[in-house]
Order: C-alpha cells, then sequence, then structure tokens
C-alpha cells in the first residue's frame, strides 16, 4: 500500500540516522540522564535503563509512541504522556473506561484498533516506539517482536509484568508484579523526562498499597485466580498481577508456587487446595456473571469452600494486569477479605 511504504521508508530513513533505541555498549550510559525541559525538546540527553535484562538507550523522548492492552495504555495516560501517543490498540472487552481518571485521555488518544497489534499498524500510525508485553502484542508466532520493529527504526519497551525466563524462554514474570509496575513507571519517567511524575506515583501507589495492607486481615484467607477456560482453567501464578493484589490484601494466592505469571491448571490442583475465595477476572465474550454461574455448577468444584460458601468476588481485568489500577485493587479486594473466615 502506498500509504504504508512511504510511512516504512520514513521509519527506516530514521533509523539510518541513528534515531532510536540501542543495546548499550557502556555501563555508565545509565548515569547520562538530563532532564528534560517542556515537552521533552532540547536539554534532554540519551537515556539508558534495563527493561527485561537488557540495557537499552533511548536517545530521544518518543513523541508517537502505540502502546497495547488497558493496563499500558493507563501508565502512559497516569504519567501524563497522552500528547506522546499515536494510538493504542485494545479489544473493546476489556471493560468500561468512562469511570477512570483518565477517561478524558481515551477520548483525545487514537484507538487505532480492536484486534491486533502489528507492525503494518506501527507503520501506519508513524510509531517511533511500541509500548507492549510478551503476550501481550508481542510474540514470535505473530512475527511482532522488539528485534523486528527495532530493525524498521521503531523503539519498544517490554511490560516488565511479561518479562520471560527460564532455559527455554517460556515463563513469564522476573519480580513481583506491583515491582514491576514501579519499575515500569521508573522507567519510563527517565525515558520520557518525567521523573519526578514518576517519584509521585510510586510514593503514591506505595503508601495506598500499604495504607491496604495494614488493614488486612490477620486469618488470610486463601484465593484462586479464575480468568476463564472450562477444560483448564487459566490463572495466576506469583508473577502475575493478581499475586500481589491478592497477598498486599491480606489473601493466600492458592497457586503461589507456580513461577509464571499467567498460565494455566488442571481443576483437581484447585479442588485439591480449597480455596476459601475465587475471584473471577471480569473480561472477554464470557462475562463474569456466566464465568460465576459455571464455577458455581460445575461438579468437581462442589465441595471447595469458596464454592460452597458463595465467595466469589469479581474484579475488572484491568484491577489484575500491570496497571495503574492496581493500588485501589488491593484497598477493594482487602475490603471483601475482611469478611471472610479462612476455612469456614
Amino acid at each position: 500500500m502506498p500509504r504504508r511504504s512511504a510511512a516504512l521508508l520514513t521509519v527506516l530513513a530514521l533509523a539510518l540516522t541513528g534515531c532510536g533505541a540501542r543495546v548499550a555498549d557502556d555501563p555508565a550510559g545509565a548515569g547520562t540522564a538530563g532532564r528534560e525541559t517542556a515537552g521533552g525538546r532540547p536539554g534532554h540527553r540519551p537515556v539508558t535503563v534495563e527493561n527485561c535484562g537488557v540495557r537499552k538507550t533511548y536517545d530521544h523522548p518518543p513523541r508517537r509512541v502505540v502502546t497495547n492492552d488497558v493496563g499500558i495504555t493507563e501508565i502512559m495516560f497516569a504519567l501524563g504522556l497522552a500528547d506522546r501517543m499515536a494510538g493504542y490498540v485494545m479489544p473493546d472487552d476489556k471493560g468500561r473506561v468512562d469511570a477512570v481518571p483518565w477517561k478524558a485521555a481515551y477520548g483525545r488518544v487514537p484507538w487505532l484498533s480492536k484486534k491486533t497489534l502489528t507492525r503494518e499498524l506501527a507503520l501506519d500510525a508513524r510509531a517511533d516506539l511500541v509500548f507492549a508485553g510478551w503476550n501481550y502484542g508481542f510474540g514470535e508466532d505473530n512475527g511482532l517482536t522488539p528485534a523486528s520493529l527495532e530493525k524498521l527504526g521503531i523503539d519498544t519497551y517490554v511490560l516488565t509484568e511479561s518479562c520471560r525466563h527460564g532455559a527455554d524462554g517460556g515463563a513469564r514474570g522476573v519480580m513481583p508484579p506491583l515491582e514491576a509496575l514501579y519499575t515500569d513507571l521508573t522507567n519510563l519517567g527517565k525515558i520520557f523526562g518525567v521523573e519526578d511524575r514518576a517519584a509521585a506515583l510510586v510514593k503514591r501507589y506505595r503508601r495506598q498499597i500499604a495504607e491496604a495492607a495494614d488493614r488486612a486481615p490477620a486469618h488470610r484467607p486463601s484465593v484462586f485466580l479464575y480468568d476463564d477456560g472450562r477444560d483448564k482453567p487459566l490463572t495466576a501464578g506469583r508473577y502475575a498481577g493478581p499475586h500481589d493484589i491478592i497477598t498486599k490484601a491480606g489473601g493466600v494466592n492458592a497457586m503461589a508456587d507456580l513461577k509464571d505469571s499467567w498460565t494455566t491448571v488442571g481443576w483437581e490442583t484447585v479442588v485439591e487446595r480449597d480455596p476459601d475465595v475465587i475471584v473471577v477476572n471480569d473480561y472477554g465474550d464470557t462475562s463474569a456473571a456466566q464465568k460465576k454461574a459455571f464455577l458455581l455448577s460445575y461438579p468437581p468444584l462442589a465441595h471447595v469452600s469458596a464454592i460452597k460458601h458463595r465467595r466469589i468476588h469479581v474484579m475488572d481485568y484491568a484491577e489484575l494486569v500491570e496497571s495503574p489500577r492496581n493500588p485501589a485493587a488491593v484497598g477493594a479486594l482487602a475490603r471483601y477479605l475482611r469478611g471472610v473466615r479462612a476455612g469456614g
């Protein structure tokens, strides 16, 4: 297509002039960040951050960012960076956004697609940075990887919650989920020259979570996160957002021993661990009401404590993936868990 070809030539030209991120050769590069003047204009120097174990240098604050999914998009909004965005990609089944603090930003920033993030979409948007995650937009199966975009002169930043590890790179998560949020806020603050804004957010979120933890129940009921799935449930291991949300709210993640983020288990494992509460992730074509009805009627779960006592708590998708909604979600779940008696 002519438009796509023109965009490709533009980004290739930028790449040839040295614009973009690169793997840092000099470890001292981390200290080269200069404070940005208004809007990221003259005065900003190259910035080096560590992202998923890779040290990357960003020569200039990006001006046309494309994000994938609601949590990632709202990280940009929370940092006040809506004016640096070319658009976002997000299915329309990720919950309502008309009551969030960033409603106005959603109205200003283009909604580029309700389907899949692609290289073509990034090119057509004239993106200079794509902010996504492994299985949150990036993936070898769809040909969209940081390496493939950087060959086209488009910088990338990978959501820390999704960082991959293990011998085959199949498992995800390299740090506690809320630390992943703080890490991304801090890194992006440096990249865009809004360090003070990022530091203020991290301080506020830490305070919110500490206050919720102070009010959490002492008995710590066990909690199983149910995302979806009939044959096998998709749930959250210790590196997914719900793990920190559950534990900081005063619960125990029933699948805390899984050293992965979002992953599947067998129903027999759920029955064996007998959670006191089931948290339902509200998103997708299957409504929260339908998920709840399935859980309550599924015979193998009949004697599980959460089902016997009908203790099913619904939370929004954007509260459970890495996002600025996580701190408030901790408080909401803590309030719910205070009314639950573990083992009863």
